[in-house]
């Protein structure tokens, strides 16, 4: 019943002529000819923009993109390039990202070194030197309500006169090492500025969905579902060490060196559970070895329980820390906590005495080649 009145609403807008389609998730997507929606949104330059501040543009083309979509992270240079190619023109590109951060949950990250906050837009922004506003409207998202995106990136494009006359993909590649057969958005610039109609006005979209904020309720589920998995211990001796350091695996292989005594360890752990719920559905593994005495395995393993660390756990089987360290790497000077990142067939491509710096290891995990920001590495 609710299938056939969905079916007939949908029905009822196409005959009346209203500027809105339903998407499948329940949001309109503004359908062509409709005037753009005004919004006022903050900038990561610090400034707040309105359709208003596009007014003298010929072409507008806004992009709902994000930071974490491995889809939007394939077009960014993309986007870059077509702002570059036709600004001169007097076409304006804007970037909107239209997701809410509460409703990401830490396993959709895995394509990613950064989230959809505010804050994470700035650095996205800087470390891309994106030549575009990049406008912020996940807190609300009305104007993202109002425009209607799919998935990102959706790009909409309109005339002078702020009309649509197009919306969809960018082009029809997603792999960035790959040309497109279509160029569906460049062909739409071209035919408005050159005074023609668009030869096509409407494509579909591939992408990561959009994260509205009904979507929140997902991070409690997943909460609950990471309570659950078990915690496990183990004791490795200096063989199991070299073993794990040599990783013979097909799987990129971050490893952390910690204890229950240590401080600074004891602090960062949290960021490695992180990482690990993040990326652990890539050919990614966490594994974590205490410095503790064996005599206290109890206790470190109450530590990792409390941290709902269900990875791979050891505790160092003899109480010689010396022998520890040489197995774990011999130009460790031995001061704790001690981080490496392995790639398959033991090549260390990071290793770091001291806390961490969360969002550089993240980039580092993420711009590997092992993994990668994109479904197509």
């Amino acid at each position: 019943m609710r299938k056939f009145i969905f079916l007939f609403n949908c029905a009822l807008i196409l005959i009346s002529g209203l500027a809105y389609a339903y998407s499948f998730d329940g949001h309109k997507t503004l359908t062509i000819g409709a005037n753009a929606p005004d919004f006022s949104l903050p900038g990561v330059d610090g400034k707040t923009y309105t359709l208003q501040s596009f007014k003298n543009a010929k072409v507008l083309a806004i992009v709902f993109m994000c930071n974490h979509c491995p889809s939007s992270q394939a077009y960014e240079d993309r986007i870059i390039k077509l702002t570059n190619d036709y600004a001169a023109k007097g076409v304006q590109v804007i970037g909107i990202n239209p997701n809410n951060p509460a409703s990401i949950r830490l396993d959709e990250l895995g394509y990613t070194d950064l989230g959809d906050t505010f804050d994470e837009m700035k650095i996205r922004a800087k470390d891309k030197n994106f030549n575009f506003p990049y406008l912020f409207d996940g807190a609300t998202e009305i104007a993202s309500m109002k425009y209607g995106p799919v998935a990102t990136p959706h790009i909409f494009i309109f005339d002078k006169a702020k009309r649509l006359q197009y919306q969809g993909r960018i082009d029809d590649m997603e792999n960035p090492r790959k040309t497109p057969h279509n160029f569906d958005a460049r062909n739409a610039i071209e035919a408005l500025l050159n005074n023609k109609e668009v030869p096509v006005t409407t494509t579909k979209v591939f992408g990561c969905s959009i994260k509205w904020a009904e979507k929140s309720t997902w991070i409690d589920k997943a909460t609950a579902e990471w309570a659950k998995e078990p915690v496990k211990l183990d004791t490795i001796n200096a063989t199991g060490i070299a073993d794990l350091i040599k990783n013979h695996t097909d799987k990129l292989r971050l490893i952390n060196v910690w204890a229950t005594w240590c401080g600074p360890c004891v602090t960062e752990f949290s960021e490695f559970i992180n990482m690990n719920r993040m990326y652990r559905g890539r050919d990614f593994e966490f594994i974590s070895i205490s410095a503790d005495d064996p005599a206290n395995k109890d206790k470190a393993l109450k530590f990792l329980q409390k941290k709902q660390a269900s990875t791979t756990n050891y505790i160092f089987s003899v109480d010689d820390k010396y022998k520890l360290i040489e197995a774990i790497d011999p130009k460790w000077e031995g001061a704790l906590p001690y981080t490496m990142l392995v790639e398959p067939d033991g090549k260390i491509v990071y290793a770091h005495q001291g806390i961490i710096d969360p969002l550089e290891l993240k980039k580092m995990i993420v711009n590997d080649p092992v993994i990668g920001r994109v479904y197509n590495k």
